[in-house]
C-alpha cells in the first residue's frame, strides 16, 4: 500500500467535495440539497476559502481515500503573546475501507506538523466518541474549559 498524504490545492476541490458528499449523505443519510448543486457550492467553497481553511488529503494507490481541514484563525493579542494563532481541525474524513489502517494517522500527523511550522498557540478538534482515541493518541488532551454554545 502507497500512501501520500499532503496539502490540497484548488485542483482537488472537485474531488474534496465528491468525498463531503459521499461521507455526509451516503454514509450518514444527511438531507439537504441535491448532489449536483453541493458539488458546485462546496468546490467553490474550497476554492473560496484557502486562505483560512488549509486542506490536506490522502492518496492510498492513486485513490483519494481520505481529506480533513486546518481552519487557521487569529486571537486577540495579549502583552505576553502578540501572536496568537490557533488552529481548528475540521472535516476530518477517511473512507471506510482505509479505517484503522493508519492512514487516520499520517493525515493527522501532516496537519499538526503544519500547526507546528505556522507556529499555532493550539490545536482544537471537535471529535465523535469513535475518533477521539486517536485524537489522544496523538497528543490532544480533554478539554475540560471547552464550554459550547449552539442556536
Amino acid at each position: 500500500m502507497h500512501v501520500t498524504v499532503r496539502r490540497a490545492t484548488a485542483v482537488d476541490a472537485p474531488a474534496l467535495a465528491r468525498l463531503r458528499w459521499r461521507w455526509r449523505v451516503e454514509e450518514r443519510d444527511e438531507r439537504g440539497t441535491d448532489r449536483a448543486s453541493f458539488l458546485e457550492f462546496f468546490t467553490a467553497w474550497v476554492i473560496d476559502h484557502l486562505s483560512t481553511h488549509v486542506p490536506f488529503v490522502i492518496d492510498v494507490d492513486g485513490r483519494l481515500s481520505g481529506m480533513a481541514w486546518l481552519m487557521l484563525a487569529a486571537r486577540v493579542p495579549s502583552p505576553a503573546l502578540m501572536d496568537r494563532r490557533t488552529g481548528d481541525l475540521q472535516g476530518v474524513y477517511v473512507v471506510p475501507d482505509m479505517r484503522n489502517s493508519g492512514v487516520g494517522a499520517a493525515l493527522l500527523d501532516a496537519i499538526l506538523r503544519e500547526a507546528r511550522d505556522r507556529e499555532l498557540e493550539h490545536v482544537t478538534v471537535h471529535s465523535s466518541d469513535r475518533a477521539a482515541p486517536l485524537y489522544l493518541r496523538l497528543g490532544f488532551t480533554d478539554g475540560q474549559n471547552w464550554l459550547h454554545w449552539k442556536r
